[in-house]
């Protein structure tokens, strides 16, 4: 009988032994997804730097087809928000005044930042050749990058800072905000 106890305690010991084995490996798994997830990502900023230089090109290259290719490029949303702020306090039909505009966007946007009464990405009403001469990586989340971006136009002497929120939407990219800033003249 004591034998008996004796087998069963070792085999027991034993079992608990193999299990440890068999649980290592499956930990270490989680580890290696993180790593391989985190990779990706660095990538992903990449492309949206990349997707959003040319976008900005394509859109200053499409002298009549400008609101097409904003609508393309931007979120729903931002389109709206922004041609609300471009005809603020304008005599065209559906244009709002600032109070009006402030209150329609202000849960979903810093109005502040909007660029009322100008122009998308630029304040500039004309221009030659407005060309990406910086975009900087500010921050990025999951599916939300934030760049720093200078576009310039050499003929009017003219560079306009902006800082650009660009989401990734299925497998592409779509500038969801636009905080523009005061134009440099040279």
């Amino acid at each position: 009988m004591k034998r008996m106890i004796i087998a069963s305690l070792f085999l027991i010991i034993g079992c608990k032994e193999e299990k440890k084995e068999m649980t290592t490996p499956v930990e270490s798994q989680p580890q290696e997804k993180v790593i391989q997830e985190i990779k990706p990502q660095a990538h992903e900023a990449e492309n949206a730097k990349k997707w959003l230089e040319k976008s900005i090109g394509d859109y200053f290259k499409a002298d009549t087809n400008q609101d097409k290719v904003m609508q393309k490029i931007t979120t729903r949303d931002y389109y709206e928000y922004k041609t609300d702020a471009i005809n603020v306090d304008m005599e065209v039909d559906g244009s709002l005044t600032e109070k009006e505009f402030q209150d329609k966007w202000r849960k979903t946007f810093d109005v502040q930042k909007a660029g009322i009464g100008v122009g998308f990405l630029i304040s500039g009403q004309d221009w030659d050749e407005v060309k990406v001469t910086s975009c900087k990586l500010l921050t990025e989340s999951e599916n939300e990058f934030l760049f720093d971006v200078v576009l310039s136009d050499q003929k009017f002497k003219a560079e306009y800072p902006v800082t650009i929120t660009v989401i990734k939407d299925n497998n592409s990219f779509l500038i969801a905000d636009v905080w523009q800033k005061e134009a440099k003249f040279n």
